[in-house]
């Protein structure tokens, strides 16, 4: 089937939102290592690499490149190592690597081959040569699996092997009651966005070949089955929210938990996830450190890994030679792929959390993440890219739909100059973009806030668009339209809008604010901070979570954060203007 326009032009939005950022997003991660003086190397290889692991890419690209390997035809090899999210890569490939900020690379290694069949079909639309028109070996392995705290695993467990609907599904009005555990609450799970995850789009697949209860063989003709939408939707409706970064959300999770409070992610009984990372959760490599440690303390209560009954979704992290390679490049690249697959490297992985190239797991890992099902893992057959495309083209639709009530900030200092313009007009361009992606079927409202003024002489916060069906263009003209002068009165303003989306909480729905502002509190009729984050504290029967973006350099980073966590939502670093871009999408993408 010839690939859709249509999805083509779907993931362009995202690609341009993000384009800001990218340099920033992955400049940190370019290393270029030089062999010793003596023995001058003429063959340069550029590597891009997923972000899970590009650290041990660079690691073993500098163990490369003080070896005493040669290649084939003679001579010896450089490798340059740079990262980017495996999603953005594949957008950046697409459209000839332009301002990616990183050189051209030879060799890509994604997390999955799901990215190589979208970059394909993304190829194919625009009638250029394939890029990616193999399969490839994998470097290692890591398959997809429901993590849950080991109480509530070993709970699921006695009632013996359950499925991807069983578990993810099992919420309904009773959620943990019908485990015998009422003081649990809901099952909610979760996600990370498949448009931007890896995993997200493994786990979306994995729900969809659960619903047809095959494990190959997917086609557009199931996605279309009524029997089967309606299993996605069930599935989808348990998700608390969708994640931007699974790393982050078990960054949150440590520290919660080390804490011995109520954790960032109190209301999930559950995270889907690649198996990697809940071993180096267990293990403390998401904790908190101290300066010098390698690795932080071990959560108290650890993650264990679910493997539902009907399979799983294989991460295979493949190693692919592009187009852009020559002769001596190629060479290098095969000689760098052999090189990664002996036994010091896959060691390395393993230290990790990873299987082996061929999928075996070391014993150590299995101590960490739970033991395998008798007679080893099931894994789906990654579906045709067309049904990939139109699954995520489906998604949109079936996803968890949202309440959100977006609070602006209007006070004077937003006026300040970022480059030729305003704070403001900074920010209501971004916010634009942001809206751009909502799904047309989430309740959004938006309020300004500042601090009394003349628009305003009765309270700190207006409401001018209120909570309801999305109408994309009144919000932004809204926007367009507000006055800004006056203070900042943070406190007060999420402490109303939090009020709000309480006494109007849908329990069908994600339920969130979004808070812009470009400085601190400066409200003195309202400045309890303590008070406040009491009172966002999340309710996991009733789960109201704040999202802040914190504008420009004025911003209290701190504050926010502190804020956006006690209610198990997230802060969003914009303090440099140019990442504000980025910031919405990530932002967007928890809906």
């Amino acid at each position: 089937m010839a690939p859709s326009a249509t999805r083509t032009r779907q993931w362009l939005p995202y690609t341009a939102a993000v384009t800001a950022g990218l340099v920033v997003i992955a400049g940190a991660f370019v290393f270029v290592r030089q062999r010793e003086a003596g023995n001058d190397c003429a063959i340069i290889l550029q590597v891009n690499s997923s972000t899970e692991k590009a650290a041990l890419l660079v690691d073993l690209a500098e163990r490369y490149n003080h070896s005493d390997r040669s290649i084939d035809g003679g001579g010896c090899a450089q490798v340059h190592v740079s990262a980017l999210n495996s999603g953005k890569a594949t957008e950046a490939l697409a459209t000839g690597w332009t301002h990616t900020g990183l050189p051209q690379p030879q060799v890509w290694l994604p997390t999955s081959s799901l990215w190589t069949g979208q970059l394909r079909l993304l190829d194919q639309a625009a009638g250029r040569e394939l890029q990616t028109p193999d399969h490839y070996p994998s470097i290692a392995n890591s398959p997809l699996v429901i993590a849950m705290p080991q109480p509530k695993a070993e709970l699921l467990r006695k009632r013996g092997p359950l499925g991807w609907g069983e578990i993810l599904g099992l919420s309904g009005r009773d959620g943990w009651a019908g485990f015998g555990k009422p003081e649990w609450g809901r099952f909610t799970f979760g996600k990370d966005n498949p448009n931007l995850s890896t995993s997200g789009l493994a786990a979306t697949i994995a729900t969809y070949y659960a619903a047809v209860q095959r494990s190959s063989d997917l086609t557009q003709s199931d996605l279309a089955d009524p029997a089967v939408t309606q299993f996605v939707r069930r599935i989808e409706a348990n998700v608390s929210h969708y994640s931007d970064d699974s790393v982050d959300l078990l960054r949150s999770l440590a520290e919660a938990d080390l804490a011995g409070g109520a954790g960032s992610t109190d209301d999930m009984s559950a995270i889907v996830l690649q198996e990697e990372l809940v071993d180096l959760y267990n293990t403390g490599a998401l904790s908190p450190r101290q300066d010098g440690q390698e690795r932080g303390r071990r959560p108290n209560v650890p993650l264990v890994a679910v493997h539902p009954k009907e399979g799983t979704f294989n991460l295979d992290h493949p190693f692919v030679v592009l187009p852009s390679a020559d002769d001596r490049q190629r060479a290098a690249a095969a000689d760098f792929q052999k090189f990664l697959t002996e036994g010091d490297q896959q060691e390395s992985f393993a230290r990790l959390g990873f299987r082996d190239h061929e999928g075996r797991a070391s014993a150590e890992l299995l101590a960490s993440v739970g033991a395998e099902p008798t007679g080893g893992l099931t894994y789906f057959k990654p579906p045709d890219p067309e049904v990939v495309s139109a699954m995520l083209d489906g998604w949109r639709t079936l996803r968890k739909k949202a309440n959100i009530l977006i609070a602006l900030d209007t006070s004077g200092s937003m006026l300040a100059k970022v480059g030729t313009r305003t704070r403001f007009q900074v920010a209501s361009a971004a916010a634009g973009k942001g809206l751009a992606l909502l799904n047309t079927e989430d309740r959004v409202g938006l309020w300004s806030f500042s601090s009394e003024t003349k628009e305003r002489p009765k309270s700190p916060y207006r409401e001018e668009v209120p909570l309801g069906e999305f109408d994309q263009k009144r919000v932004k003209s809204k926007i367009a339209g507000m006055a800004v002068n006056g203070g900042t009165a943070l406190y007060a303003t999420v402490r109303a809008a939090h009020r709000e989306l309480v006494d109007r909480y849908d329990p069908q729905r994600i339920n969130a604010i979004v808070v812009l502002t470009d400085g601190k509190n400066e409200y003195s009729k309202d400045n309890d901070l303590a008070r406040l984050l009491a009172e966002v504290a999340l309710d996991p029967q009733r789960p109201v979570k704040v999202f802040c973006i914190a504008f420009d350099r004025e911003s209290d980073f701190a504050t926010l954060d502190q804020i956006a966590k006690a209610s198990s939502g997230k802060a969003f670093d914009a303090t440099d203007p140019a990442k504000i871009d980025e910031a919405f999408v990530k932002l967007v993408s928890s809906f």
